[in-house]
């Protein structure tokens, strides 16, 4: 009996792909994920499809009633980008996040080197503390730093009279901005440290005890086994948080806002985030702020990806 065999493949020609067959094996994980994907898709995908529209489209409050927006294709993020406000608002939202990262990162790492050094009771204490102040909402975190730095009835005020040689009673905080973005940073930086803590003080509990101890046999001291040892074996840590940082950092909305509406100047103080919500709900120009948000989520996106790298390569290791 003869067979018929396939003609051989020409030397240096790409093997012949094989096709896989999709079993039901093969889809069940994407059933699972179905629901999810449909959530993640009306929650984030709608929205975002929605902002898209809104920016090429002269959309404003008559369009509120019914009257058809008018297409204006790049328009709005040509005024955008010709704005001087536009870049001055940026420019002080990056300066913010970079203050805040800082001190951030800095301080979430002396608090973790902290819950190392503390008896466990101690460390319990500070825990809760930290997590007590992880949890609380930040509208009501804010009424309560609001009280904190009012000008009549405020604690600061008050402990500032009976501590230095003059009244600070009657001091505004936020009428200047300079001050007024350093009560932003304290509270933004209260927020912040406990999940720094916490993440740091895990990833510096897993760094070996021995390597730490021959570290020290040989002479380093706490200043060079801290950064010679611990912190090479938490570096990824490190990446992570600061990019979250950042990300977090740009996207300070209420904090801002609130502390705008006890006593700031809107003007002066706005972030990003507080210029795209003027834009949009307060002056009613809807297709800019679309344009603004767009602009925002591409710098966001462009932060994300250098987290995503960073966590794909530590994946690969």
């Amino acid at each position: 009996m003869s067979t018929s065999t396939l003609p051989a493949a020409p030397p240096g020609a790409p093997a012949p792909r094989a096709t896989r067959a999709i079993t039901p094996a093969r889809l069940l994980p994407w059933l699972f994920l179905a629901p999810s994907l449909a959530v993640l898709a009306a929650i984030t995908g709608y929205p975002l499809v929605r902002m898209l529209w809104l920016s090429v489209h002269e959309y404003e409050r008559a369009q509120l009633l019914g009257v058809p927006a008018r297409f204006v294709g790049l328009d709005n993020y040509t005024a955008t980008l010709t704005d001087a406000r536009f870049w001055t608002v940026t420019a002080r939202s990056f300066a913010f996040m970079v203050v805040c990262v800082v001190l951030t990162i800095t301080l979430g790492t002396l608090v973790a080197l902290l819950l190392m050094k503390l008896g466990k009771a101690m460390r319990l204490v500070l825990s809760v503390g930290l997590l007590l102040a992880w949890a609380m909402p930040p509208l009501a975190a804010m009424l309560v730093w609001g009280w904190m730095f009012d000008s009549q009835y405020g604690v600061v005020n008050h402990l500032l009279t009976r501590l230095g040689s003059t009244s600070w009673m009657g001091h505004s905080w936020l009428i200047d901005p300079a001050s007024f973005f350093a009560v932003a940073t304290l509270v933004v930086v209260w927020g912040a440290i406990p999940f720094v803590a916490f993440t740091l003080y895990a990833g510096f509990t897993q760094v070996p005890g021995e390597v730490i101890e021959a570290a020290q046999l040989d002479g380093a001291s706490a200043r060079q086994r801290f950064f010679g040892v611990q912190v090479p074996y938490v570096r990824s840590i490190y990446v992570v948080l600061i990019v979250l940082s950042m990300i977090w950092d740009l996207k300070v909305f209420t904090q801002v806002f609130v502390l705008q509406g006890i006593g700031g100047i809107k003007s002066e103080t706005s972030t990003l985030g507080v210029y795209i919500y003027e834009m949009g709900m307060a002056q009613g120009h809807y297709g800019a702020a679309s344009a603004i948000a767009v602009i925002f989520t591409v710098l966001m996106l462009v932060i994300s990806a250098y987290y995503v790298r960073a966590t794909v390569k530590e994946e690969e290791l």
